[in-house]
């Protein structure tokens, strides 16, 4: 199987790309593509994304697909006659899943040595975190820059999905299979390249520490930019701003970013802490109800995340697989596992 040119009218035009589809940052940065000229070809699951909707075809917009089960060993030799002539591929599965499936780095690279394998994860490959659950702001949530965000310092607010999905995902995934295109076009040879939302989202709004500082002083000595600062900010008028299974709680000693949107992620959830009559009661949809939430099952939730501290549901997340993240300050936040793992500061 070839891609077909000539598609794109853009700057990129020509260039060939291979996207495994899934949701948020991959397919927006695929979007990006497209729109810029590249020929993309989505490789799609049977039946569609399990989430689907407005926002979701405008992401998936300018781009052909074709339906394949990549857990039937048959689509690997698809996808890797796809990527024979292709000059990158785009997926954003967890760590290993891709080379159990066949169409890992190595596997890609044997039928096309000057391919660009651009890598989409949330925690990245390696570190405490590479193989647990998580959503955009789980990732901005560990950096510390959830910390800083709505005008009651004593809480962090929600920014949407800009921070981590685009900001700190697409954004930085663009540019870098465009760098590396440059270079395998000039030294014959591609590589694989990795965009992790949390080491992207660190670096995205690092310039801000000063402000984060404000915190620490008092209101009378807030002085040059920090005097623009969150407290005096009002947050963001946005969807996606919390409910039961999309919220922010506090734990014994902090607080945790708790994003159990998908059912199967609830589920799980209600049944690990004993609580299966919550879910009994409030099933939700597939993607959940994130706008109204629910008074009392919010009430329950929050007794609920007191009972444990900030690193115990951490684990118990890893466990379980349900996205849980620590919501760090920017004091703590370079001495968390998954940094000091993934060595994201040099002192």
């Amino acid at each position: 199987m070839t891609i077909e040119l000539g598609q794109g009218t853009g700057p990129l035009r020509g260039l060939k790309v291979v996207e495994i589809a899934g949701i948020g940052p991959g397919p927006h940065a695929c979007m990006i593509l497209a729109d810029l000229g590249a020929d993309v070809i989505r490789v799609e699951r049977p039946g569609g994304q399990a989430l689907a909707g407005g926002a979701t075809m405008l992401l998936n917009r300018g781009r052909p697909s074709v339906a394949l089960n990549l857990k039937d060993p048959e689509a690997a030799k698809v996808v890797l006659d796809l990527v024979k002539d292709a000059d990158v591929l785009v997926e954003g599965m967890r760590p290993g899943v891709c080379e159990r499936l066949g169409i890992g780095p190595d596997d890609c690279h044997a039928v096309n040595p000057k391919l660009v394998y651009g890598r989409m994860t949330g925690w990245g490959q390696d570190g405490p975190l590479a193989q647990a659950a998580g959503h955009d702001m789980n990732y901005i949530a560990i950096t510390g820059a959830l910390f800083g965000l709505g005008q009651d310092k004593s809480r962090p607010h929600f920014p949407t999905n800009l921070v981590g999905d685009f900001g700190g995902g697409s954004t930085y995934l663009v540019i870098g299979i465009l760098a590396a295109v440059i270079k395998a076009r000039e030294s014959g040879s591609g590589c694989a390249m990795e965009i992790a939302q949390s080491d992207a989202a660190a670096a995205f709004d690092w310039y801000r520490s000063e402000s984060f500082k404000a915190y620490e002083r008092p209101e009378s000595e807030v002085t040059g930019n920090a005097a623009d600062g969150y407290e005096r900010r009002a947050p963001a008028i946005a969807g996606m701003r919390g409910g039961v299974r999309y919220q922010l709680y506090a734990s014994a000693d902090g607080h945790v970013l708790f994003m159990a949107s998908e059912q199967h992620f609830w589920k799980s959830f209600c049944a690990a802490v004993d609580r299966s009559d919550m879910f009994e009661r409030w099933p939700g949809s597939e993607y959940g109800d994130h706008a109204r939430g629910n008074r009392e099952m919010q009430a329950e939730l929050t007794e609920i995340f007191r009972g444990r501290t900030t690193a115990e549901w951490v684990q118990f997340g890893i466990d379980v697989d349900v996205p849980i993240a620590p919501v760090n300050t920017p004091q703590n936040l370079q001495d968390d596992p998954q940094f000091a793992a993934r060595f994201s500061w040099i002192p």
